[in-house]
């Protein structure tokens, strides 16, 4: 029981640290602020659940959490907003890093 609920806390760090990863890539790489949202709304949703499929359903880690609408919210949900919001409000935004010039 402790386990189970130690690795699905390893899971979900896991998930959101991916979200987090994701979406700073988003940033840095698309020109517009819309791109990045859809990006990110559209994408890291899927990975995050097939990572969840990868976890709960091969590896077998994590607790039965009754439904799945309630494990969708926890492992996919829950990651997603935690990881936009740690990119977003706690790392610097992309267009403030000071990059030295191209050499030709």
């Amino acid at each position: 029981m402790v386990l189970s609920l130690v690795l699905t806390i390893v899971v979900l760090g896991v998930h959101a640290l991916v979200a987090a990863v994701m979406t700073r890539f988003f940033r840095i790489r698309l020109s517009t602020d819309w791109g990045t949202v859809v990006y990110t709304l559209l994408f890291v949703p899927v990975v995050l659940f097939l990572l969840t499929q990868l976890f709960t359903g091969i590896l077998g880690i994590g607790p039965n959490l009754g439904s799945p609408a309630t494990v969708l919210a926890v492992m996919v949900g829950l990651p997603l907003a935690v990881g936009v919001t740690v990119d977003v409000l706690y790392m610097r935004s992309p267009e403030e890093y000071d990059l030295p010039e191209p050499q030709r």
